[in-house]
């Protein structure tokens, strides 16, 4: 059986990096007594299958994680139910800051997170900047037609437009010191980075905080979440459908 998991990443371990967080989910699982299969070889390791890495530092509503499970199970019975105890058992067993939002059973045949993933929705904090100032920067950044940036690709700097991967900004609320924007960046074939987005504004933004609040899979013309929080017993009846 291939389990699933939505959880959130948000507070003090917002800090922990990506390799640290998956140590975490194997002592957790194991803690949980939960029979993770394990790879074969010289050096077994559980098979567990994370989805996008996330950024030290940046919190999260929607991060997703596979684990292939030794027991057996029905995808079909899956319920509500089994959902709700399975969430339980995990979450009592993983450390402050980790919380579970939703279980079920995944698709063997389906592709991994990393190459269904075809975007992700942030909520990104700015301090010292006005809502109008804002929005005037942003439709300046998005009337422009190649946003041309600097990265580190093994071992030597290239320069990339990441124009299309920006594929929609907006300020959507103030705060006491500045204001709240959501942006939805592409993640193929390398993903969009909040931080390296603010960097290629004019003036360069910084952001205060930064939240991924949804990844997205593209059905035809709509999207989809991998796994929604209050998602069906199977997560990719409507792809196999």
């Amino acid at each position: 059986m291939r389990l699933r998991i939505r959880f959130s990443k948000t507070g003090k371990v917002r800090f922990v990096g990506h390799r640290d967080v998956a140590r975490i989910w194997e002592r957790s699982l194991r803690k949980a007594d939960l029979a993770v299969a394990y790879s074969e070889g010289f050096s077994p390791r559980p098979k567990l299958s994370f989805g996008l890495a996330l950024s030290t530092g940046y919190e999260s509503r929607a991060e997703y994680l596979e684990a292939e499970l030794l027991e057996p199970a029905d995808d079909a019975d899956w319920n509500p139910a089994q959902a709700a105890a399975m969430m339980r058992r995990i979450d009592e067993a993983l450390p402050t800051g980790f919380d579970v939002t939703a279980v079920a059973p995944s698709d063997r045949g389906a592709d991994s997170l990393q190459q269904a993933v075809t975007s992700c929705t942030w909520e990104i904090v700015i301090d010292g900047i006005r809502d109008g100032e804002a929005s005037q920067q942003i439709a300046e950044f998005l009337a422009r037609n190649e946003i041309v940036v600097e990265r580190e690709r093994k071992g030597r700097t290239v320069t990339e437009d990441i124009r299309h991967q920006v594929l929609a900004l907006d300020v959507t609320g103030a705060t006491d010191d500045g204001v709240r924007l959501t942006a939805d960046l592409g993640t193929q074939p390398r993903a969009l980075r909040p931080d390296e987005m603010l960097a290629a504004m004019d003036p360069p933004l910084r952001a205060r905080s930064v939240c991924r609040m949804n990844q997205w899979m593209s059905q035809g013309d709509d999207r989809i979440e991998p796994l929604s929080v209050d998602a069906a017993p199977a997560p990719l009846a409507e792809l196999r459908a």
